[in-house]
């Protein structure tokens, strides 16, 4: 039997991912299985109590507003989290882009361009600075940012002012969460989400196979393929079977996970993160910069953060002194770490904070459909989360010493 007829062979693609499966889970690496599962449970029990309700279009695309913002702090968290380590100014970090952006375009007239570079810029400023006194003063994350908590709130009431409030007009900066897309261009978007599955599938094949190592199947590449595109085709279709469609702000949150998919899983940077992630101190001793990457990691984390406060601007119409409070920083962990994002450092993916927020305004769309108070909504949310951290340090016991 030739090699590629063995690589062809259903019987042997079936042992392959059955014996792959067993390794995984043998070292702890179970993946986003859990969530996964979850997350259809999660959806049964709300279509089934909400009478269908809550998987009309109309509410898929609500659903798809809820998570862009959260979605977009979350990718920014797992960074920081695949390094062990912890954020916890991403949520007032966002209202201070978000009114940095609405002073300089309402009482100073900036463009919204403009106003949207700078104030996303000064969300990397503020995770450069909180980097460096992290990894070059060394003081504990979890201190600094926890400064940063009180320290940022103040900050946004002092960029408000008196009035608290600014009414957002622009049409470009409204445009971000009121635009949508219908028919072709909506296909068109998702047809490039699925030739990114496809590339980076052929893509791991071969670099696996110039390296000697077993690479996966060209069959079991086009399965996986296939099964992303028929979610993918359905999720558009059923999106825009509502009257707005597509919603840019999806799109958005999308696109920023493929970048920093990417980023992790094709450069060297994204190498580094995981080796410093896994083992600082073999990633010392293998000559990678740690506290450049900590540095880096904590800039992008409040990069996201700013935009995704200017997102979340956006949609509410307004900016006030309310903005970054509540459960926004709550979520935003919570959805890093149900999406698969492991709190003990290197392990987790981009695709985490998409699931995870998935999950976690799943839970919140389908119990304000079904009008269960907001008590119990934070209690479901807690005991998710609390599974979710199980689950990783459950599986982390299983994973052989290195």
């Amino acid at each position: 039997m030739t090699s590629s007829t063995m690589a062809d062979d259903p019987r042997l693609i079936n042992r392959g991912v059955i014996a792959a499966l067993r390794s995984r889970f043998s070292q702890g690496d179970i993946g986003q299985l859990p969530v996964i599962v979850g997350l259809i449970l999660i959806w049964a029990i709300f279509g089934w109590a909400s009478k269908g309700i809550f998987f009309k279009p109309e509410n898929i695309v609500d659903l798809s507003n809820q998570m862009a913002a959260t979605g977009t702090i979350a990718i920014g968290v797992c960074l920081v989290l695949m390094l062990g380590e912890i954020d916890l100014t991403v949520a007032y970090v966002s209202a201070v882009g978000a009114s940095l952006m609405a002073v300089l375009n309402v009482h100073y007239g900036i463009p919204a361009p403009f106003a949207i570079l700078l104030a996303v810029l000064a969300g990397t400023c503020i995770g450069l600075l909180q980097g460096f006194w992290f990894a070059k003063v060394g003081i504990p994350s979890f201190v600094v940012t926890l400064a940063g908590f009180i320290g940022w709130q103040g900050v946004q009431l002092y960029i408000l002012g008196q009035t608290g409030v600014v009414n957002l007009r622009d049409k470009f900066i409204l445009d971000i969460t009121f635009t949508y897309f219908q028919g072709f261009a909506a296909y068109a978007i998702g047809a490039l989400l699925v030739g990114y599955f496809a590339l980076s599938g052929l893509w791991n094949y071969r670099t696996r196979a110039r390296a000697g190592l077993p690479p996966s199947s060209l069959s079991a590449i086009a399965f996986r393929v296939l099964g992303v595109a028929v979610v993918v085709f359905f999720a558009i279709y059923w999106l825009t079977k509502d009257l707005r469609g597509l919603p840019l702000a999806l799109v958005i949150l999308v696109g920023l996970i493929v970048i920093v998919d990417y980023m992790l899983r094709r450069t060297r940077f994204g190498r580094m993160i995981f080796a410093v992630g896994g083992n600082i101190e073999a990633a010392r001793r293998a000559g990678i910069p740690v506290a450049r990457v900590r540095i880096a990691c904590f800039a992008l984390c409040s990069t996201f953060a700013a935009w995704g406060g200017i997102m979340a601007a956006s949609r509410g119409l307004s900016v006030s002194q309310n903005s970054g409070s509540g459960s926004l920083l709550m979520y935003a962990i919570a959805s890093a770490v149900i999406g698969g994002t492991s709190l003990f450092g290197g392990r987790g993916t981009a695709w985490a904070a998409l699931l995870g927020v998935l999950v976690i305004q799943s839970i919140a769309n389908g119990m304000t459909l079904i009008s269960i108070n907001s008590d119990m909504q934070y209690i479901i949310t807690g005991l998710v989360l609390l599974g979710a951290v199980t689950i990783d340090a459950v599986a982390r016991r299983g994973k052989p010493a290195r």
